[in-house]
């Protein structure tokens, strides 16, 4: 070893050694950047950046913009409510945004050479979703009654609402979505005139466009003549067990939609061509699945025909942008725990590999023909704004808005590993280990399980379940991706089904036997949590194994019948138990943990959000009451104010803490 790598060496190990713990309060100074938008002429990077305000219990919202080049940042508004999704108009003079300064959200333009942001929205009904369909008019979403004409008879209903009693009542589903009861209204497109107007709404009727996505992104798009807007409808009666939603063309200046793409999954997020010959988008091809594999399409609007570029790349197509000529599409796609950069002509051909060695997403193609804007993000890094060339050379920053903060805390960076699971199948996992790991110690293992159960831990940021806090309290954190987990094929994702808790659970312990022998780790100081499906496999797993100290249960599925009655999706266990229980009453007895009760034994933390309408409610209290009537150590933690997720920084930081608290007390005592 030379001089100079020893005294590399010593420096890493004693930087690590000197280093604060990251905690969740330090996460919560941390500026969230997200949706960068490249200008017209490809000179600036619009973006938003959200900071916390702990002690308020508040975030903050705001529009910035930095040069493609590099350079110092600009903030362009400072209001204290919430400005985001800004986008340029087609002559990059101005931009177009999303603000609640005034109480609901409605869409405001600012000219780019400064002065204050003029409002061009008032519905009653709020607006949302702005994209320019010409410099003089802007495309906005609105949540409106279908039976009203205009926005007076949306103001009546809606003050009219709840009056004289607040009772609802329902003849169909979905009664209720995510964290929000269904009151009658329907999302629709609106195009505004930016110098004032009446709004026109170009999707009248009783269907919500667009639907809520199950991909991610816009459902909607506007041709590059502003001319006509594709958008995403689900027509089926019954949207509660449908992910049908097809693509439908409709002329700005009103006309009938017309349908252009029908697969039997969800096809979504159109972007239409620079040159405005084709339409690309995602789509699936079996019904009734959200997890199905995402194809990146192209529609010839002359020929009226459409085309897969991706049937032979077994990877989900993510976020995908053209190119300026109209021969090229980028993509993101997980693969392997990480979501590489790809590229396909666009008349059909090999898939090839752009870029890779991180989370890249919020893909954009600068106008030069020869810069690719995206966000970058690893376990040690949250999104920031990158630009890369289009052949991948010349990875560089345009923001490092946390690189200062995060310098102090010497977090390391995780490590990719497999082993072998269920059926002999290579299964990939991530290691985080504590700042200040000393090689003569042992540590207690952490075994982190993620939800979806089509999902995957990726080396990219979150603030939910972030991995390097957990490591920073003296945990080697194991975050292994088993069956079902996105980005290794479509395959290992439909291992899953039917089977919640065979081959995962398998591949699981495997897992956890496999992070046991690691020398550095104490084996008798092994705890596990996960929330949503990883939530489930908890329950699964204190039922089935006491081999871990204790436990924590997330926003858990515990009885899968009564799960079924009172959550909004049926589709999704329609597909993982092969029908409603009454059907398939075996497959919803075999794999639900509340049969397994008589055997729970590991003390465990519950948690649940009184909001959260996809596991409701009483599954955590299902979970809590077995374990207090069995007589195991056990604790519920209830956020009132909190849906699926915990989003507000007090509870977050609260979260972080009741749950450190419970491993520490089972793993540390």
């Amino acid at each position: 070893m030379t001089r100079y790598v020893l005294m590399l060496v010593l420096f890493s190990a004693a930087t690590a050694a000197a280093a604060a713990p990251f905690t969740a309060a330090d996460m919560m100074k941390l500026k969230r950047l997200a949706d960068p938008q490249v200008s017209p002429d490809g000179r600036w990077v619009l973006y938003g950046q959200t900071d916390v305000d702990l002690e308020a219990n508040a975030r903050d919202a705001d529009l910035w913009i930095a040069p493609m080049a590099g350079g110092e940042p600009r903030r362009l508004t400072t209001h204290p409510k919430s400005d985001s999704r800004g986008r340029f108009s087609p002559d990059g003079r101005r931009i177009a945004f999303v603000s609640t300064r005034e109480g609901g959200g409605q869409v405001y333009v600012m000219d780019l050479a400064g002065g204050e942001p003029r409002k061009v929205t008032s519905l009653p009904t709020e607006a949302g979703g702005v994209l320019w369909i010409d410099d003089k008019t802007v495309l906005v979403t609105s949540d409106v009654y279908p039976d009203c004409a205009d926005a007076g008879c949306n103001k009546k209903k809606l003050e009219e609402a709840g009056k004289p009693s607040p009772a609802r009542v329902y003849d169909r589903l979905l009664l209720r979505h995510w964290d929000t009861w269904e009151d009658g209204r329907r999302s629709h497109l609106f195009a505004v005139p930016v110098e004032g107007g009446a709004p026109r709404d170009l999707t009248p009727g009783d269907r919500d466009v667009p639907p809520f996505s199950l991909g991610g992104g816009d459902d909607y798009a506007v041709s590059p003549d502003g001319q006509e807007v594709c958008f995403t409808r689900n027509d089926d009666p019954e949207p509660a067990i449908s992910t049908n939603a097809e693509l439908y063309v409709v002329p700005v200046a009103g006309g009938a939609p017309r349908k252009i793409a029908g697969h039997p999954g969800y096809d979504g997020t159109p972007q239409y061509s620079p040159d405005g010959t084709r339409i690309a988008f995602r789509a699936q091809m079996r019904a009734g699945y959200e997890s199905d594999r995402w194809r990146l399409m192209v529609y010839d609007r002359k020929a009226g025909s459409t085309r897969s570029l991706t049937d032979a790349f077994d990877r989900h197509v993510d976020a995908f942008a053209w190119s300026r000529d109209s021969k090229t599409l980028y993509f993101t796609a997980e693969d392997a725990g990480r979501s590489p950069v790809y590229a396909v002509a666009a008349a059909g051909g090999a898939v090839k590999q752009v870029l890779g060695g991180a989370t890249f997403g919020d893909l954009q193609a600068a106008a030069d023909g020869r810069t690719l804007v995206v966000t970058r993000a690893t376990f040690t890094q949250p999104s920031e704004v990158y630009r890369v060339g289009t052949d991948g050379a010349g990875l560089a920053p345009v923001t490092t808005a946390n690189d200062a903060f995060l310098a102090g805390f010497g977090l390391r960076p995780a490590e990719s590993v497999t082993y072998t699971g269920a059926a002999g199948k290579s299964v990939q996992a991530w290691i985080v280990k504590p700042p200040d790991l000393d090689a003569a110690r042992r540590y207690p293992l952490l075994v982190l399980i993620h939800g979806g159960p089509q999902g995957a831990w990726t080396d990219g940021w979150t603030y939910r379940w972030n991995a390097e806090v957990f490591a920073s309290a003296g945990y080697v954190v194991f975050l292994p991706n088993p069956r079902g987990s996105t980005g290794f094929g479509q395959e290992f994702i439909d291992d899953i089904n039917a089977d919640w808790g065979g081959r995962v659970y398998e591949d699981i312990m495997k897992g956890t036997d496999h992070a046991e022998s690691l020398p550095y780790v104490d084996k008798g100081r092994t705890t596990a949590a996960g929330a949503s499906f990883g939530g489930y496999m908890v329950d699964w797993i204190a039922g089935h194994t006491d081999r871990y100290r204790g436990l924590v249960s997330h926003d858990g599925v515990f009885d899968l019948v009564s799960m079924y009655g009172a959550t909004e999706e049926l589709w999704f266990p329609e597909w993982e138990f092969k029908g409603p229980y009454w059907d398939n009453p075996e497959m919803y007895e075999r794999w639900s943990p509340n049969r397994f009760v008589k055997s729970f034994k590991t003390p465990t933390l519950v948690i649940h959000g009184e909001l959260d309408y996809r596991v409701p409610l009483d599954q955590g209290l299902g979970m809590f009451t077995a374990l207090q009537r069995r007589g195991v150590p056990s604790k519920l933690l209830v956020f009132p104010d909190e849906n699926h997720w915990v989003l507000k920084p007090a509870n977050s930081v609260r979260w972080y803490r009741e749950v450190i608290d419970w491993l520490d007390r089972w793993a540390k005592s």
